[in-house]
């Protein structure tokens, strides 16, 4: 839990720092002269004050043309891997099919910005946007990714609400207060990401009102009156996985339910909104959310954990837990809810072939769940580029890197060979076959470019950074020789990185470094590290 005292004797608040611009209630326009709001009911808004700060609702468009993918070539980050040219030729590929799937804003739409079109049906996902953000930031130099989520915060209405799928045109696709409406609330991450890589303080200024005044929606609107969060398949944006009852419908339905990944989720949302606000000198305003958290982790434990099984579920109206095991549990890795023995037990569940541990890891749902589908049939088994994200993500945080490696190695090996056999990404894939999942959808990038991009530099090749921090991390666990150039560090910085072959794993890396700015470099290899300063210009470490 991101507590005030332990953050601030880590952190260099930047000084000076730079209030929004203009009149907090300059953009608080009239609804009614917005056409998608010209709705067939009632105006039911209880305007929330984070939202009158809000100054992407009332931006003009501007629509950003991107260059050629042979210009994005001599501009994006270049790996390099020994012996792995296929590879490389895989990454360019994510790249090339991203770069197709660039789209301008359509007029009178109310989007703000061009964006990276989540290549499904046309219309934007909260959910899918802030995943493909995770390997788009690599390409901000070329083309301002990031600014996909300027569109949702331009949409929010003004109570704080913003839909999960948004037309092109601009419109809703759910009324507010239906159960599929929204979710699930991980832009807030997608952002602080963003933010360490690049150290754009003034982004977060302008964001956070709009990811505060959402997450104050969802703690007003999704809550049951212990506090605890609801929501539906739709809005876990984990479909037709099997959780709530049969009496109830699997995708629209809130099944009376406490919902453990948008508990989880809001209870490190909260950590990450917290974290801005130390980062602006904003965090005063938003005290109360150190209070839910507190409340949200006490419950959790107490509730939501089955001593027997060793994991956490979803919990029935009647008080009973559901056994359903589910990819949706492990959003408990990236938050400190669980004790370290608890942790140890509920991580172990991932080397279990009976559930997770499958040929391609991870499945959404266990194994041993009678709904289980070989073909992965969407979430009922598939192996999904974002929920392995996040799951190989937690791992990293939570000091579980030799299981990270292995888990993200065996997705990676996947998606290559998938990608070898048909030329392109998917949607999702097959548990227990090299292969597209029921019905995926091809040229998928979309998330389908998390592997390739993100998979390869931050998990295989094990490149990781914290700009606000000024440190490098290299966790070497090829034996081949590798690098890359043109790595982004801060707005201005550039890293290059060559590391050496080398005879076997256990063999200490040496490894090349030029750099424009000066910086802390570590370089992990089994149990062991070193950690250098290192300055301006090449050296090897």
């Amino acid at each position: 839990m991101t507590t005030r005292r332990n953050f601030l004797k880590q952190s260099l608040l930047a000084a000076g720092a730079g209030a929004v611009s203009g009149s907090a209630f300059a953009q608080d326009k009239t609804e009614a002269n917005q056409p998608k709001y010209r709705l067939p009911y009632k105006n039911t808004y209880l305007k929330e004050p984070f939202v009158t700060e809000n100054a992407f609702r009332t931006a003009q468009p501007e629509t950003i043309q991107p260059g050629t993918f042979e210009e994005a070539r001599q501009i994006l980050p270049n790996p390099t891997w020994s012996g792995h040219e296929k590879a490389i030729e895989m990454y360019w590929k994510a790249w090339q099919i991203a770069i197709r799937n660039i789209k301008a804003p359509e007029p009178g739409s109310g989007f703000v910005s061009s964006y990276l079109d989540v290549a499904y049906n046309g219309n934007i996902f909260m959910w899918d946007s802030a995943f493909m953000m995770m390997f788009a930031r690599y390409g901000t130099r070329f083309f301002p990714f990031q600014r996909t989520l300027d569109n949702f915060y331009a949409k929010q209405h003004p109570d704080g609400f913003i839909c999960r799928e948004i037309k092109a045109d601009g419109a809703d696709c759910f009324e507010r207060y239906d159960p599929t409406s929204t979710g699930p609330n991980i832009i807030p991450w997608s952002e602080i990401v963003y933010y360490k890589q690049f150290g754009d303080l003034d982004r977060l200024h302008r964001i956070f009102p709009a990811l505060c005044a959402y997450y104050k929606w969802l703690k007003l609107n999704h809550t049951w009156r212990n506090g605890t969060y609801w929501t539906s398949g739709w809005g876990t944006g984990m479909d037709n996985m099997p959780r709530v009852q049969s009496k109830y419908n699997t995708i629209y339905s809130h099944g009376h339910m406490i919902w453990l990944d948008v508990c989880l989720q809001q209870y490190f949302t909260a950590g990450q909104l917290l974290e801005m606000g130390f980062y602006i000198e904003r965090w005063q305003e938003i005290e109360e959310f150190e209070d839910e958290q507190k409340m949200l982790k006490k419950y959790i434990n107490e509730n939501l954990w089955d001593e027997k099984e060793h994991f956490l579920f979803d919990q029935y109206a009647d008080n009973s837990l559901s056994t359903t095991k589910g990819i949706y549990a492990y959003w408990a890795l990236l938050t400190d809810i669980l004790s370290k023995d608890r942790l140890d037990a509920f991580v172990a569940e991932l080397e279990n072939p009976e559930t997770f541990n499958r040929l391609h890891r991870v499945p959404s749902l266990a194994a041993n769940h009678p709904k289980y589908k070989e073909n992965g049939r969407y979430w009922q088994g598939g192996v999904w580029p974002g929920a392995n994200y996040m799951v190989i993500t937690g791992l990293l945080q939570q000091g579980y890197r030799e299981l990270a490696y292995k888990i993200a190695r065996n997705h990676y090996d996947n998606v290559f060979k998938v990608y070898e056999d048909t030329g392109t990404f998917w949607e999702y894939y097959s548990p227990e076959s090299a292969t597209p999942g029921f019905m995926a959808r091809k040229d998928f990038v979309g998330w389908g470019g998390l592997a390739p991009i993100a998979g390869l530099i931050e998990q295989i090749f094990g490149i990781r950074s914290n700009v606000y921090e000024k440190k490098l991390t290299v966790d070497v666990n090829l034996t081949e020789a590798y690098g890359i150039d043109r790595y982004p560090f801060g707005l201005e910085g550039l890293v290059s990185l060559k590391v050496k072959q080398r005879a076997s794993a256990n063999q200490e890396p040496q490894v090349e470094i030029t750099t424009n700015v000066p910086l802390e470099l570590t370089v992990l290899w089994g149990d062991k590290q070193k950690v250098v300063n290192v300055e301006s210009g090449t050296r090897t470490v």
